[in-house]
């Protein structure tokens, strides 16, 4: 009976992977250089005086046409010298500005707040957010701009973590994953969620879906905002695989942060769509399946572990080749192993206790 359930539970998943595939290969049409729309980059801060600098400088070499570009940074109430390091970075770049969240819309709280604030000043037609600990690429302003086709209303692009050590390097590949079934969704009209430090959405859709005060409180807002928008039925919602649109974030230092991380995102995942659930359920019981192998022990069951092994070494190489980073596949047994773990044990920590605490805040 055992080796039935896994039998099942593995050729669901291989399926719904080569589906993810087949979503990430799709291609879009994109802009010239010369066409791209004005844009507003918004990058909301709290108490980040070790990444600021980095992020700063990375936004400061963005390629985009003349005149065209804005970057907003939203100093969210730090307390430490976060303020002071984009105040003195700024003072001779007018592409620049800094508010200090003050004001609260509506029901807000915390980083949705005051990327709120900074939409209602920006100018740009296109909103591209990103965070104060993440680099972007030269290219990543002008890649997902390029994709904005009339008919376009969001645009996703993909982030990694910096893979130094082997901690480091399954958070790396665990992103890469999930983002990858985040994109193949989303590119059949399917979408299961998104991530806010590399997203990108046009500000009459925004403002038509009420914006961010208008949209039930979420600690995952980009969720949030994905949903609104493709509710509407009107607009296109993409995520290309493209590896000009890559931005870079810095993994979390330590167990306590990622599973503060992880709950996060899986509270905000609650509000999921049915298909959703029924992905992520075909993942549990294949993960519980390989847990419980030592008790079930045959061949067969022995031949789909491995099966389930190489079906996710494919898939990972896939998305890295395409985003020019295969090396950091060396991670990939570290990452098993986690990935195993934590897909099963993660209901057991959401499901008794919602609350979450992120950027010192509790939500």
């Amino acid at each position: 009976m055992f080796e039935i359930i896994f039998l099942l539970a593995m050729c669901g998943y291989f399926l719904q992977t080569i589906w993810f595939v087949i979503g990430l290969q799709k291609k879009f049409p994109k802009k010239a250089f010369a066409d791209l729309p004005a844009a507003t980059v918004i990058v909301a801060a709290r108490n980040e005086e070790k990444n600021i600098l980095s992020c700063l400088e990375a936004l400061n070499n963005l390629e985009y046409p003349e005149g065209k570009l804005e970057i907003i940074l939203v100093d969210d109430k730090s307390t430490d010298k976060t303020g002071e390091i984009i105040n003195s970075f700024i003072l001779d770049k007018p592409k620049f500005k800094n508010i200090v969240t003050k004001k609260e819309i509506g029901h807000l709280k915390g980083k949705t707040n005051a990327i709120a604030n900074a939409i209602e000043q920006a100018t740009g037609e296109i909103i591209l957010t990103t965070d104060a600990d993440c680099i972007v690429s030269p290219t990543w302003a002008k890649t997902l701009a390029s994709y904005f086709m009339d008919d376009v209303a969001i645009v996703n692009g993909f982030t990694v973590q910096d893979a130094k050590t082997q901690f480091a390097g399954m958070q790396h590949l665990d992103f890469v994953y999930l983002l990858s079934v985040a994109a193949g969704t989303i590119n059949f009209d399917k979408p299961l969620s998104c991530i806010g430090n590399n997203m990108s959405f046009r500000k009459s859709v925004y403002k038509e879906v009420g914006g961010y005060e208008n949209l039930p409180f979420s600690v995952t807002e980009d969720f949030n905002l994905l949903f609104a928008i493709h509710k509407l039925k009107k607009y296109k919602i993409i995520y290309p695989l493209d590896v000009n649109s890559l931005v870079t974030t810095q993994p979390c230092s330590d167990l306590n942060n990622l599973y503060r991380q992880k709950k996060r995102w899986a509270v905000g995942g609650l509000k999921a769509p049915l298909r959703g659930y029924f992905i992520m359920s075909l993942g549990w019981v294949a993960h519980l399946s390989i847990l419980l192998l030592p008790f079930f022990f045959s061949s067969a069951a022995l031949s789909l572990f491995f099966f389930k092994l190489v079906v996710d070494f494919l898939f990972l190489f896939f998305v890295l080749n395409e985003l020019k980073l295969t090396s950091t596949l060396k991670y990939f047994f570290v990452f098993e192993i986690y990935y195993i773990l934590y897909v099963v044990l993660l209901p057991f920590a959401v499901l008794p206790n919602r609350k979450v605490m992120w950027k010192g805040r509790k939500y």
